[in-house]
């Protein structure tokens, strides 16, 4: 694999010129839901990153060591999570956490006491995470980036004239929505319906006869339908009417892909295995080589990246916490941007990505490829 063979040859050329050597693993908190789906990619995505790094000889003639903590996807625990990592003076920086709910929770904790760590998540998309403070960056597009590439592909790309929203009614969902809106109208399109739910709705019925009377709807924007998207789905049969569904490849985690409910739902997704690229493509030989041939879906992939990203940090700055971030607040400023498997990585004032890097699939057979290949 020459692309991580000439990345690795690269940040051992620059660990050998720093000082500070020592014996003692660099130790990196990790911070998920690891009996989940979601956490499961993000610990397999660093831990073939770490391999890697420390086959070759590890940063700074050190070896890089995760300290996993399963926050469980509950908030409350995740808090407690962050407590134990900040006051522990071994751990020099943070790849968590997983979801909104949890890295929101823990956020603020990262950043406060008198020797705050730097957290970087690869997976929680609320516009709000990064608007918590300093210490906290995203290595993935936002809800917001994503609700407006789906836009720009239903009109630009599919030619859909009319839609309709259904959004959960929480706070980044209502974000997203109106992100969509606000790009699917600039663009000419009509928008018949915006409806929020909650989980306890009985029925979508109501919602969906209505915005099908307004005038048909081509295409079915779904924000956050959690455990519902399968109360919708067959609901549209029941309706009677076929729209093109839009969403987020998290839809995916609540329909089993068996069930074909999602076929030829265009999902709009941070990362695609088959996005092409020398570095990506080592990156998914080395992960299905260990995975019994797996793919890596976005979060494994932007975990990978991180452990990368954070290697590069310690070589450039050194391993300590206020070093490491002062190296991320600067990727793209004050050093090259980062260039992973998911590409480029380099953040603004507030620690969000400035390229997005979202791409649009189409689901075939319970699995998300380009939507180019429709």
């Amino acid at each position: 694999m020459p692309a991580i063979r000439t990345f690795l040859a690269i940040l051992g050329t620059v660990a050998l010129s720093a000082c500070g050597q020592s014996s003692t693993p660099i130790v990196i908190g990790i911070a998920g839901p690891f009996s989940d789906p979601l956490g499961r990619s993000m610990r397999l995505g660093a831990e073939l990153a770490v391999s890697e790094i420390n086959e070759s000889g590890g940063v700074q003639g050190r070896r890089l060591e995760l300290l996993p903590a399963d926050d469980r996807g509950h908030a409350e625990t995740a808090a407690q999570v962050a407590e134990r990592y900040r006051d522990n003076n071994t751990v020099v920086v943070v790849i968590g956490h997983a979801d909104n709910a949890t890295t929101l929770a823990a956020a603020s904790i990262y950043g406060s006491g008198e020797n705050p760590v730097a957290a970087i998540t690869p997976s929680a998309s609320s516009p709000d995470v990064t608007r918590t403070g300093p210490y906290i960056f995203r290595a993935c597009p936002d809800a917001v980036a994503h609700a407006i590439a789906l836009a720009e592909w239903a009109r630009d790309q599919l030619g859909i004239r009319t839609a309709a929203t259904l959004y959960q009614n929480d706070r980044k969902s209502r974000q997203t929505a109106a992100a969509f809106r606000g790009e699917f109208i600039d663009r000419g399109g009509l928008l018949i319906a915006e409806d929020p739910f909650s989980h306890a709705l009985p029925s979508f019925e109501p919602y969906l006869t209505r915005a099908a009377n307004r005038g048909g709807i081509q295409g079915l924007l779904v924000v956050g339908g959690g455990t519902s998207i399968g109360s919708i789905m067959a609901t549209l049969d029941t309706v009677g009417i076929e729209p093109t569904i839009l969403g987020n490849r998290d839809l995916l985690r609540f329909v089993p892909a068996e069930s074909g409910a999602l076929e030829g739902a265009y999902l709009s997704t941070a990362y695609l295995p088959d996005r092409g690229g020398t570095r990506n493509e080592s990156f998914v030989a080395a992960f299905r080589q260990a995975n019994g041939g797996q793919l890596p879906d976005p979060t494994a992939a932007s975990s990978y990246d991180i452990v990368f990203l954070i290697a590069h940090a310690v070589a450039a700055r050194g391993p300590t916490r206020a070093a490491i971030r002062r190296y991320l607040s600067g990727v793209g400023t004050e050093s090259e941007p980062f260039e992973g498997a998911t590409g480029t990585v380099e953040f603004d004032e507030n620690g969000d990505l400035r390229s997005t890097n979202v791409e649009v699939g189409i689901v075939r057979n319970g699995t998300v490829v380009p939507a180019s290949e429709r």
